[in-house]
This record gives structure tokens, C-alpha cells and sequence, in this order.
């Protein structure tokens, strides 16, 4: 056989596993990406002012509070009313992010399609306002409405590129643990041979007769203290 040929063999003997496992990864990510329904996100933008100029710091803090309550039900009660949803359905469809340095919130709402997103995360921004503003005197900030939500030309998942990556990736994994497993030596091949107990050796002739006394003498007794 031709030198080529058998190190090809040999080759496709150790590296089964992944070359297996890869592309059946990345079919799976590829079908998953056809048959998943699409999911559609559009983001409204909130800003915090304060009521006395010159406290910025103090609008950004209660821009994170606030974005931490997008998807309280406190929040979320007027806006479920106006979408048409519970307020346990819309808090898995909104969420609100916040920047550490600017008083800024973006509530991302998402939705089967793209009208069903906008219409999530201006909801929620509206009724976060609206709760944000009922305490503005006690608090010094006020929410104003920075811009409303586009509404998206293309949906945010399923990816086909993305998901095909990931199945990819997951069967470079599965076929890294099968040949990890496969080249892991047996317990019994590991395991040195147990040592067996040295047996005692059989005394000499000539030691046994020197340790019995010779017949008709009798040992010296001891001598008396």
C-alpha cells in the first residue's frame, strides 16, 4: 500500500470523532436556523434629567435604578394594559439596559414581528416614564423621551450563519470528548501487578539438628541467683 494512502488511513482511524462530529454540529445549527420562528427587537430610548442643573451624577444613578425597574410589574402594569398582554408575558419581551456614565436607558422590546417589538418597547417606555415622573419631586430627575422605537427591517434571530457556528463549535466538543475517552488507558492496563508475600524458606537440615538438643544430654540448668 502506498505511503500516502496508509497515513490517510491511520489519520481517519484517530480523528474519526471529529470529523463526524463537526458536520453533523453544523447541520443541526443550520436546521435549527430553518425551522425556529423568527423574533424581531426595536429599542426606545428614555433619558433622566435632573431638576437642578449641575447634578448630573445624580441622574445617572437614578437612570440605572430606573432601568433595573423596566421589567418590575410596577412598571410594566400600564403598558400590558396598552399591548394587549399580561404583565408576565411583556416582561419576558422587554428588557432595560443602562450606560455607567451617561442617564440614559434603552428598552429593548421584542415580538414575532417587527410592529409587535415597537410596540412593546414604547409601551414600557411610556409607562416607565409616566411612573418615573409620579415621584420626580422627591427624587430631583425626571424621564423625558429620547427617541421611539424603529421599527426593524430584518429579524434579530434565528441567524443561520450564527447558528451553524455554534453547532459547529458544539460538535468540535463532543468529538474532543470522544477522543478523550478513547485514549484513556484502562484502569486494569494502569495498575501494576499486585506483589505477592515472600514465603519463608524452609530451615536447613543442619540448623534443625543444631537447634534439638543431642539424646541422652540435658541442658545445663540456669544457674541460681
Amino acid at each position: 500500500m502506498p505511503e500516502p494512502r496508509r497515513r490517510a488511513r491511520a489519520l481517519a482511524r484517530r480523528w474519526w470523532p471529529l470529523a463526524l462530529a463537526v458536520p453533523l454540529g453544523a447541520a443541526a445549527g443550520a436546521g435549527y436556523a430553518l425551522v425556529s420562528h423568527p423574533s424581531y427587537s426595536a429599542s426606545s430610548y428614555v433619558v433622566v434629567v435632573p431638576n437642578n442643573p449641575g447634578e448630573n451624577s445624580t441622574a445617572v444613578n437614578f437612570a440605572q435604578a430606573y432601568g433595573r425597574l423596566t421589567g418590575q410589574p410596577q412598571v410594566l402594569i400600564g403598558a400590558a394594559a396598552e399591548t394587549g398582554r399580561t404583565v408576565t408575558a411583556l416582561a419576558g419581551l422587554v428588557r432595560g439596559t443602562t450606560s455607567p456614565d451617561a442617564p440614559m436607558i434603552e428598552i429593548t422590546g421584542t415580538g414575532a414581528r417587527g410592529e409587535e417589538a415597537v410596540k412593546n418597547a414604547d409601551a414600557v417606555a411610556k409607562s416607565l416614564i409616566a411612573f418615573g415622573n409620579a415621584s420626580s419631586k422627591e427624587t430631583g430627575v425626571r424621564l423625558v423621551p429620547l427617541a421611539p422605537a424603529a421599527e426593524p427591517d430584518a429579524p434579530a434571530s434565528p441567524s443561520a450563519s450564527l447558528d451553524t457556528a455554534v453547532g459547529a463549535a458544539a460538535g468540535v466538543l463532543v468529538g474532543a470528548l470522544v477522543l478523550l475517552t478513547r485514549r484513556k488507558p484502562s484502569a486494569t492496563a494502569e495498575a501494576p501487578p499486585t506483589p505477592q508475600a515472600a514465603e519463608p524458606e524452609p530451615a536447613l537440615p543442619a540448623q534443625a539438628e543444631a537447634a534439638e538438643p543431642a539424646p541422652g544430654k540435658t541442658r545445663a540448668p540456669a544457674a541460681a541467683r
